[in-house]
């Protein structure tokens, strides 16, 4: 709950939080683990740091405890999303970013460049991962599309299958795949496309609950690249399509801008945008509305890890997977570097302030055992202070 609480920043800084957190201080699983099962998850539709949080569980407990985890993970960032749908007409959420939120950029930014460096060397160490990272860091900084992330990992795990230099063991473990859960998932695809168009056509009182679980399951079954591209997919379907029109551009931008002051999973902005269209049938449908938006979101990539983790799991034995990894692996943190890239030319307006922000955080997280929740909080109580 303490990580839940205090991860800022986004995926990239979720994986540095989770490094020092999961591998270094409590040892749940192994740093090169952690590598693996994010590279894994940057290759699946849906919110790659929850799906990653979600295997550290499955690896140590099985589903039960990694759905609890899972729970426990989206449920700070849910409430206070659900929270600020009823308070938008009252919040100023730029003064609150001003305010208590004003080091979170520059101290996401020391994170980025501790988790890059921490992974640097386990991954990057002969000339082919070196331009695979680098040729990422490019790609990323440039293309503008959230397609660039899978069609990299793609690519990685193409170009170091070149090397022989990794093989599989002789007597592999195997893993049994549950085919149901695929079953399972396609199901609730075609049943919630049924009932939204039945509701819509038949002009239920509600119809709009099951039109928002429809778009919502869509979205997390398709949707790469983060949270960020979710953006543009519902400005499309809740602002500018007639037949859906639930919520103004503004208020979209808005919560979009309160997502930046939320620890936890970017996906979160559903809840807000749940709870706003549904805001006119009353709060009972408001907060049902968030509901709707939450578990539409969240529960296609579940059902899709549950399925394709244990699958991956054998396919990795073959040596053409095996040896994808090396390359996937120095891809992202590629990918990472480019994050921080992005992230310093966005806040390039108090370089200063930015620099020394960031240089403090990456020298507590790399030179002490400060758990990386508590040098959170202690830039959040600071901005706080110099604001009063």
């Amino acid at each position: 709950m303490m990580y839940a609480c205090t991860a800022f920043g986004g995926p990239q800084v979720h994986i540095a939080m989770m490094i020092k957190t999961f591998a270094h201080k409590r040892k749940d699983v192994t740093e090169e683990e952690l590598m693996e099962y994010n590279a894994f998850c940057q290759i699946l539709p849906g919110p790659s740091s929850s799906q990653t949080v979600f295997l550290i569980a499955y690896r140590r407990g099985g589903v039960p405890l990694a759905l609890l985890t899972l729970l426990i993970w989206i449920l700070p960032a849910t409430i206070l999303m659900a929270a600020f749908s009823f308070l938008l007409l009252y919040l100023d959420a730029r003064q609150l970013q001003n305010q208590l939120f004003s080091f979170v950029q520059p101290m996401s930014l020391g994170f980025i460049v501790y988790a890059a460096i921490k992974m640097m060397k386990k991954t990057v160490n002969h000339p082919a991962t070196w331009c695979i990272m680098l040729g990422s860091i490019a790609a990323t900084v440039f293309i503008k599309s959230p397609w660039v992330f899978p069609c990299l990992i793609v690519a990685s795990g193409i170009i170091s299958n070149f090397s022989d230099k990794r093989i599989p063991g002789e007597n592999p473990a195997h893993f049994k795949v549950n085919w149901n859960i695929l079953w399972i998932f396609f199901g609730i695809f075609a049943l919630a496309g049924i009932l939204s168009e039945w509701a819509r056509l038949n002009h239920w009182e509600h119809r709009r609950v099951f039109n928002l679980f429809e778009n919502f399951y869509r979205f997390g079954s398709i949707v790469f690249g983060g949270g960020q591209a979710l953006i543009p997919m519902m400005l499309y379907q809740f602002v500018t399509r007639r037949q859906t029109e639930w919520l103004s551009k503004s208020q979209l931008l808005t919560g979009y801008g309160m997502l930046q002051a939320v620890p936890g999973p970017v996906f979160s902005i559903c809840t807000f945008v749940g709870g706003i269209a549904m805001s006119q049938f009353g709060p009972l449908w408001q907060i049902i509305g968030c509901l709707t938006a939450t578990i539409g979101i969240f529960l296609p990539s579940t059902l899709l890890l549950l399925f394709l983790f244990p699958l991956y799991q054998n396919l990795k034995n073959y040596v053409v997977i095996f040896r994808s990894i090396e390359g996937i692996n120095a891809a992202i943190v590629g990918i990472v570097w480019a994050s921080g890239i992005v992230l310093f030319k966005s806040t390039i307006e108090m370089e200063m302030t930015t620099l020394v922000v960031a240089g403090l955080t990456f020298s507590i997280l790399y030179f002490t055992k400060i758990p990386a929740p508590f040098v959170v909080l202690g830039w959040l109580l600071l901005g706080w202070a110099t604001h009063q």
